[in-house]
């Protein structure tokens, strides 16, 4: 009788994990449009946990979010980005229109993720780039008050810009947990 009890139990521990773990990945940290966000990860040399924790930071998967400064789609591109981004990967079909299409802003997004990483050669500027812009990240390495030496910030004088990259990073290790191998 003991051990019929013991069993049940173990049953029903390992159904609430198994419950729990499923509403953690399909509400909490979803993992959607996993195919193309492989595809363009792959193809721009990025980690695809860092494009989906890039994603949930942005929009969290809504493809028809906009911002209050005409940031639009999962990746959240403003038109002035989606242009330059769409004449550099020699897209002559653009629109504003298609930053609401969800594989046509995975695929801009990913391309402006692995460019701002070229440029800068770590990713928490880059994260920082993508969400304040190169420019302003560019300044902040010029100055001594935020960089000690011209190629880290030892300070981002933004506090949503470093909001954001400390969001990116956490959602990026919650993302390795649950999704890594």
């Amino acid at each position: 009788m003991k051990f019929k009890k013991l069993v049940i139990a173990l049953i029903l521990v390992a159904m609430v994990i198994g419950g729990v773990n499923y509403v953690v990945k399909e509400y909490i940290f979803p993992f959607r449009h996993r195919e193309v966000i492989l595809k363009y990860s792959k193809e721009n040399n990025l980690d695809p946990y860092l494009v989906v924790s890039v994603i949930m930071a942005e929009s969290k998967f809504n493809s028809e979010a906009k911002s209050n400064k005409d940031a639009m789609g999962l990746m959240q591109i403003t038109t002035e980005t989606g242009k330059w981004i769409a004449e550099q990967m020699g897209l002559d079909e653009y629109t504003e229109d298609k930053l609401y299409q969800e594989e046509y802003n995975i695929k801009m997004g990913c391309w402006y993720l692995n460019n701002l990483y070229e440029e800068f050669e770590d990713i928490d500027l880059s994260i920082a780039a993508y969400n304040a812009g190169r420019g302003r990240v560019n300044e902040w390495l010029a100055s001594k008050e935020y960089s000690l030496d011209g190629e880290n910030l030892h300070y981002i004088p933004y506090k949503e810009t470093k909001k954001y990259v400390d969001k990116v990073n956490t959602y990026y290790k919650i993302y390795a947990k649950i999704y890594g191998n």
